[in-house]
C-alpha cells in the first residue's frame, strides 16, 4: 500500500525493501572530475620521481651498471654481499646510529624543558621567543651548511675569534677538519637547525592538558613541582613516545647538512649511509649504481624498521589515551 502526502514524492521500495538509488547530480559528477584533474599532476610527478626510483633501485641492486652503458649485467646477490663485506659501509652505518643516539635525547629533553617554560601564560613575549626558536627551521639546510663552514673556520671564523679573545684557545680549532670534533659540530648545528620542530610538537602536546586538571590539583595543594610530576608528565607520556620516534626518524635525513658541511670527511669521520650511497652512485670516478642501489635497499630496510617501531609506538600511545 502506497501513501501519498501532498508536497512530498511517493516513497517506493523494491521487493527487497531497499529504497531506490537516487541519481547523482550532474554538478557533483563534474566536481569530482575537476578534483581528479587537479590531482593528476601530483600523482604523475610523485610516481615518476618517487615511486619509480624506489622500484628501479631494487632492480639495479641485482645488476652491475655504471649508469652510462646501455648493457646491464645480472649479478644476483653479489652487490649485497659486497656491501655487507665493505668496512666503510659499516663505518657509515655506525656513524648514522651514533648521530641518532647523540641527537635524539638532547632534542627531546631540552625541547620539553623549553616548551614547559614557553607554555606558561605568565611568560612575557612568549610568542616572540617561540618564533625565534622556530626561525632556523625555515632556513634552507644547504645554505646553513655552507654558512657554517665560515662560522667554524679555524682562521677567521667567529667561533674561533671569540674563543681566542676569551683566552680559551691559543690557536683556532679546526672544528670541521678534525675527525674528533667534526661529527659533534654537525650534531650541534643539526640540533640548532631542527630544534623548533620538536619544540612545536611539545607545545602542541601541552595544549591537550585541560586547565581544569591543573585547577583541581592546585586546590588539592599541589605546587609547581607537584603539578609537573603528577599531572603534566603522566599526561604527556603517550606524546613522548610519538615525539621520540618522529625525532628518531628525522635524524636519518641529514644528507644535505652533512654534505655541505663536511662532505663525509675528514677521513670518513662524518660519512653517514646517505653520503656513502651518494659517493658510490654519483661522486665516484666510475659510478657503481648497482652497488649503491644495494646499499640503499639495505638502508631502506633499516628505515622501514624504524617506521614499524613508529607505528607500534603510535598504537601504544593511543591505547594509553584510550582512543584506540
Amino acid at each position: 500500500m502506497t501513501v501519498t502526502v501532498e508536497g512530498r514524492a511517493d516513497r517506493r521500495t523494491d521487493p527487497a525493501g531497499r529504497s531506490p538509488r537516487r541519481p547523482q547530480p550532474p554538478r557533483q559528477g563534474r566536481n569530482r572530475l575537476w578534483i581528479w584533474l587537479f590531482l593528476t599532476p601530483t600523482v604523475v610527478l610523485y610516481g615518476v620521481y618517487t615511486i619509480y626510483p624506489v622500484l628501479a633501485s631494487y632492480w639495479y641492486s641485482f645488476v652491475e651498471w655504471n649508469g652510462f652503458d646501455e648493457a646491464k649485467h645480472w649479478v644476483g646477490l653479489a652487490n649485497y654481499r659486497a656491501v655487507l663485506a665493505d668496512p666503510l659501509f659499516w663505518n657509515s652505518f655506525k656513524i648514522t646510529v651514533l648521530f641518532m643516539v647523540a641527537v635524539v635525547p638532547v632534542k627531546v629533553l631540552f625541547t620539553l624543558l623549553l616548551a614547559l617554560v614557553l607554555n606558561s601564560p605568565k611568560l612575557p613575549m612568549r610568542t616572540l621567543f617561540r618564533t625565534a626558536f622556530f626561525l632556523p627551521v625555515v632556513t634552507t639546510t644547504a645554505i646553513v651548511g655552507i654558512v657554517m663552514q665560515f662560522v667554524f673556520d679555524p682562521a677567521s671564523g667567529p667561533v674561533n675569534v671569540v674563543l681566542r679573545k676569551l683566552g680559551l684557545v691559543a690557536d683556532g680549532i679546526n672544528f670541521l677538519g678534525d675527525p674528533k670534533t667534526a661529527l659533534w659540530t654537525v650534531v650541534g648545528v643539526y640540533i640548532w637547525k631542527w630544534f623548533g620542530v620538536t619544540l612545536i610538537y611539545w607545545l602542541a602536546a601541552l595544549q591537550t592538558v585541560p586547565d581544569e586538571v591543573y585547577e583541581a590539583a592546585a586546590i588539592d595543594g599541589a605546587g609547581p613541582w607537584g603539578l609537573l610530576r603528577h599531572v603534566t608528565l603522566p599526561l604527556l607520556k603517550p606524546f613522548a613516545v610519538i615525539i621520540t620516534l618522529l625525532t628518531l626518524e628525522s635524524t636519518l635525513k641529514v644528507f644535505d647538512l652533512m654534505l655541505t658541511m663536511t662532505n663525509g670527511g675528514p677521513f670518513y669521520a662524518t660519512e653517514v649511509v646517505e653520503i656513502y650511497i651518494y659517493r658510490w652512485a654519483f661522486a665516484a670516478t666510475v659510478p657503481e649504481l648497482g652497488f649503491a642501489s644495494a646499499a640503499a635497499v639495505i638502508f631502506g630496510l633499516f628505515v622501514g624498521l624504524i617506521g614499524v617501531l613508529q607505528l607500534l609506538g603510535i598504537r601504544a600511545a593511543r591505547k594509553a589515551r584510550g582512543t584506540a
